[in-house]
C-alpha cells in the first residue's frame, strides 16, 4: 500500500514538473500581494516558489491621492460614469518575484499559441451551430 502511495505521489510530482516545463518561455501575469502586476516571459521557479521572469514590465495602480483627485474632478464637472485612470508602467528586464508575495499567476495566451481544434471538435461545433440554427 505504501509503495503505491509513493508511486502516486511521484506521478503527481512528475506531472507538476512537466506542466511547469511547458510554461517556460511563455508570458505570465504575476500579481503581487501589494497589487503590482509583473508581465514577462517565464524562465524558472524554485522550491520556495520564487518566479523568475525576463523581458518584464511592471504595472502599478494609481495612487490613492490620484484616485481621489480624479473622482473630485468628475463630480465637480458635468460628466458621469466610471472614472478611468491609467496604470503606470515601467520596463524592469529580469525580475525575481518572491513566492511569499505572489497572489496570482495567469498564463498569457495569444491566438497564435492556441491549438487548432481537432476534427472531432470542429464537427461538434458545426453540429451545435446547426442545432442552434434549427431552433430559430
Amino acid at each position: 500500500m505504501e509503495n503505491s502511495m509513493s508511486e502516486a505521489r511521484q506521478n503527481e510530482i512528475q506531472e507538476a514538473r512537466d506542466y511547469l516545463s511547458s510554461l517556460i518561455n511563455k508570458y505570465l501575469r504575476v500579481t503581487s500581494t501589494d497589487g503590482r502586476i509583473f508581465w514577462g516571459q517565464f524562465r524558472c521557479i524554485d522550491p520556495d516558489r520564487n518566479i523568475i521572469l525576463s523581458q518584464t514590465f511592471e504595472y502599478r495602480q494609481p495612487s490613492v491621492q490620484k484616485r481621489i483627485d480624479a473622482v473630485d474632478a468628475q463630480t465637480s464637472g458635468e460628466a458621469s460614469g466610471k472614472v478611468k485612470l491609467p496604470m503606470t508602467s515601467r520596463f524592469m528586464g529580469l525580475v525575481v518575484v518572491p513566492g511569499r508575495h505572489i497572489a496570482k499567476v495567469e498564463l498569457e495566451e495569444f491566438a497564435s499559441q492556441l491549438a487548432k481544434p481537432s476534427a472531432a471538435a470542429a464537427e461538434a461545433l458545426r453540429k451545435r451551430a446547426e442545432i442552434e440554427k434549427a431552433k430559430r
